[in-house]
């Protein structure tokens, strides 16, 4: 198996609350009522606070529980309010982006989806993930993962995953006041690859599928394909888009009519189901209704639901299994909750405390990184991350064009600019010079494009977009 996100199919059962451990008796109507609902979020909202650390913590070595701000995001509930005992010092995100801001995360050999799930996190639990510290930016970091030679994957193509988790984090992860924060030629990049990978029967898979037509026939993976999906509608997609009408169809075919359930590889489990379920959510597809309504009366949100110890709150990875898992609670109340796969934070309840946090400012001297995209207008995309260190609370768009040259990853971003110095106007960039009404313009957390100049103000975790055209 691939090493995706750390959050696969645990087989480890986590430890929990003896209350989690008490079956309640579920009604045996059909579609979950909202009351149903409400009850299940507050019980899983209730165990997974169970499970945070002495010290605040949820994430760490191995498989950890950090996806559990995305979960607590969907149901509502703030993570500057999760602390243990009470103790305001050690809420949940002041030590989850603690954990980030160190040097040593995520690992000494990282993959593109350490950052991705990071982000995801992140921004669920009210951390900018461009701004987590002035060191740490992870738009940055998983800008560094860009493939050269495959533009619109990230990381290995071989492992597809971690290009649909891109898509996910990068689109799904917006500024703080709610603007994408990525150019529209690098989203369409990896929709692009996205589409490329979606197999016959309608679905994914976590291996690459694109121009192999073994791969592209294989079945797909219930948990993919909601991921998929999901990717996609946070891309922009429509759910009326043909590729989600066969996705969901394919699972549609998966349903089992007598449970809710999906039939996935492993077998009918909670994880499968949240993903998909997740996934429909994404895409603004009620998983109670229609399609997803059996003939016996049975819906995904059933078949989760069912699931679950009551009062205790937690979810069981199987039907049968005497106690809960840490995992297949997060996957279950996050799609219970009708999140995909991050959620913007919700308004704390904690006297004084911010929706959000960041760093505001560069701190001179201290090394960073910034996501940068160079377009061409021809169809010559270009996405790297620039190391630099700022001499300054702020940079300039020279300065990180210059620092590219010799400092990004991957290599290549830019190659020369024209003028080399100052802060005028840049009339050429890697050999491309303005022309007429095509000129150089640059857009910076999304905001629209402007003239680029030399002195443009660049600021901590802003990610730039540099583009020829009209």
């Amino acid at each position: 198996m691939i090493r995706p996100l750390s959050f696969r199919r645990p087989a480890l059962v986590a430890a929990a609350a003896l209350g989690a451990f008490t079956l309640g008796t579920l009604p045996a109507a059909a579609t979950s009522s909202p009351a149903q609902i409400t009850t299940s979020k507050t019980n899983g909202v209730a165990y997974l606070k169970s499970l945070q650390a002495a010290d605040g913590s949820y994430a760490g070595s191995g498989l950890s529980n950090e996806w559990v701000f995305s979960a607590l995001a969907a149901a509502g509930t703030a993570a500057v309010d999760v602390t243990p005992g009470g103790d305001t010092s050690k809420n949940a995100r002041s030590v989850y982006r603690n954990l980030l801001s160190t040097a040593a995360w995520p690992s000494s050999s990282p993959v593109v989806t350490d950052y991705e799930r990071a982000v995801l996190n992140a921004y669920a639990a009210g951390i900018d993930p461009a701004r987590v510290s002035a060191s740490r930016d992870l738009i940055a970091d998983i800008y560094g993962y860009w493939q050269t030679s495959e533009t619109g994957y990230f990381g290995p193509s071989a492992n597809f995953n971690g290009t649909v988790f891109a898509a996910l984090a990068l689109n799904g992860a917006k500024t703080q006041s709610g603007q994408a924060r990525i150019p529209g030629a690098l989203r369409d990049s990896v929709v692009a690859r996205i589409r490329a990978n979606q197999h016959n029967d309608g679905g994914w898979n976590y291996g690459k599928a694109e121009g192999d037509p073994s791969q592209l026939a294989a079945t797909s993976d219930i948990d993919m394909t909601g991921a998929a999906m999901a990717a996609l509608c946070t891309s922009g997609v429509p759910g009326t888009d043909s590729g989600i009408v066969r996705a969901k169809a394919f699972l549609k075919s998966k349903l089992v009519a007598n449970s809710g359930a999906f039939n996935a590889m492993f077998g009918v489990n909670t994880d499968s189901n949240g993903w998909a379920v997740s996934g429909l959510n994404a895409c603004g597809i009620n998983p109670q209704t229609g399609d997803f309504l059996t003939s016996a009366g049975k819906t995904p949100v059933d078949f989760l639901i069912a699931q679950q110890f009551n009062p205790g709150g937690g979810f069981r990875y199987q039907p049968g299994d005497a106690s809960p898992t840490a995992y297949s609670s997060i996957d279950a109340l996050r799609a219970v909750a009708g999140g995909g796969f991050t959620a913007a934070p919700p308004a704390p309840t904690t006297p004084g405390a911010p929706q959000w946090v960041g760093q505001g400012s560069f701190t001179s001297g201290t090394a960073t990184k910034l996501a940068l995209s160079v377009d061409d207008g021809a169809g010559g995309l270009k996405v790297c991350s620039v190391a630099l260190t700022p001499a300054g609370t702020t940079t300039t768009l020279g300065a990180v064009l210059d620092a590219a040259k010799s400092t990004a990853t991957p290599s290549g971003c830019v190659t020369d600019i024209t003028p080399a110095s100052g802060s005028g106007t840049v009339t050429t960039l890697n050999g491309k010079a303005n022309s007429g009404s095509n000129t150089w313009k640059v857009s910076i957390d999304g905001s629209a494009f402007a003239t680029a100049t030399r002195g443009t103000a660049i600021g901590v975790g802003d990610t730039i977009a540099v583009r020829w055209g009209a």
